[in-house]
């Protein structure tokens, strides 16, 4: 009696947003173990993303059928409880702490630069490329990149801080095309060492480091893709950070995920199996921690170029399985696909966004031309 009714449940909400059981269209969804029904309805996202890892429902559109379930809402309609838990949770526990700030690392950066050569771009610029214009992923990231460094207006000489430095792409783009010095700070030591490799030779020095034990001053800083893992308890340290790192004349380049509501809690599949301690900042979160400390200059939103780009690397992961299944398992698989196209299908529904924003130290006097 209880199955039936999770069931029939389940299935309402999912039809309400034009996604059936068994039905004909590429999002519809099989399901291959009715236990999927009431796991759904009482663990929200977890429950859903452990059953796909699990074997239980299968979609040959995974992206097309999270844009339909999270444009519904439906995510607001299932068990609140999960979301009640994390929220506690992230309220009571600094999870981004200098203590826990290299889980995320070892967890997730290193499983594998094998991996992530197959799913990246040539340079291995793991964030929201830029589509405007662009033919392939190679055009949105070099894109992404003169767009960054078109917003910070940097002159040969100068010398760049990189927050989240990555596998060391945009710091060797920088060098290279803009003549400048290049700092970059990354807490993976998978990262490190090939970010080493990669700029050999080029005025970039790569560290392992959390960004709260830096010291001295950059004339423009620019962190793409690492905001996601510092926290809600952090932001005003994270901040004060790049103040006190900021010349008088610099500029700074925040590039994040961001969400459309406050919260303290993230996502628990997420968290678990991607990035731990990881969550969205929102609009407020940033504005109420930067405020008083830099002057915002632009805000630029452009989520959906995150779901081309998310399809990209799911794309490449595909297209090359076969090399890389002697190292990883079908559940591995599974859980990275689930990954990807539940996120581009959640920037698409504009669930989350992708945000680009622009400070000053003090304010620019004069025009500020701010490319697009």
């Amino acid at each position: 009696m209880a199955e039936s009714f999770y069931r029939r449940k389940l299935r309402s909400l999912l039809e309400s947003a034009g996604v059936l059981v068994d039905g004909p269209n590429p999002w519809d969804i099989r399901v291959h173990d009715d236990r999927f029904y009431k796991r759904v309805l009482t663990e929200a996202h977890l429950g859903t993303g452990e059953s796909y890892m699990d074997g239980w429902w299968d979609c040959d559109a995974l992206d097309e059928f999270f844009y339909r379930v999270l444009r519904r809402g439906l995510d607001r309609e299932v068990s609140a409880i999960p979301r009640f838990i994390g929220s506690i949770l992230g309220k009571a526990v600094n999870l981004q702490n200098p203590g826990r700030s290299f889980t995320v690392g070892q967890t997730h950066y290193n499983i594998g630069n094998d991996l992530y050569r197959t799913m990246l771009d040539k340079r291995m610029i793991y964030s929201c490329g830029y589509w405007r214009n662009a033919r392939n992923l190679d055009d949105a990231q070099e894109r992404k990149l003169r767009l960054v460094f078109g917003k910070l207006n940097i002159e040969r000489g100068m010398h760049l801080l990189d927050i989240g430095c990555g596998w060391g792409g945009a710091a060797r783009f920088a060098a290279e095309e803009y003549g400048v010095r290049v700092t970059g700070l990354t807490i993976s030591t998978e990262q490190e060492k090939l970010a080493r490799e990669y700029c050999a030779g080029l005025p970039v020095e790569i560290k392992l480091m959390d960004y709260r034990d830096l010291s001295g001053t950059y004339d423009r800083i620019y962190s793409i893709g690492m905001f996601e893992h510092v926290g809600h308890k952090n932001y005003p340290a994270y901040f004060q950070t790049v103040r006190r790192a900021l010349a008088p004349e610099g500029l700074f380049l925040l590039h994040t995920i961001g969400s459309n509501r406050t919260g303290t809690n993230t996502d628990k599949w997420t968290s678990r199996y991607i990035f731990p301690n990881s969550m969205l900042p929102s609009a407020n979160h940033i504005t109420r921690a930067s405020e008083g400390l830099l002057v915002l200059e632009d805000w630029h939103s452009f989520g959906h170029d995150y779901s081309l780009t998310l399809k990209s690397w799911a794309d490449n992961i595909e297209q090359h399985r076969q090399a890389l299944e002697n190292d990883y398992s079908e559940r591995f698989f599974r859980m990275w696909r689930y990954y990807l196209l539940s996120a581009a299908g959640s920037f698409r529904a504009r669930h989350v966004q992708l945000w680009q924003i622009v400070y000053s130290h003090g304010g620019i006097e004069g025009p500020f031309e701010v490319p697009r």
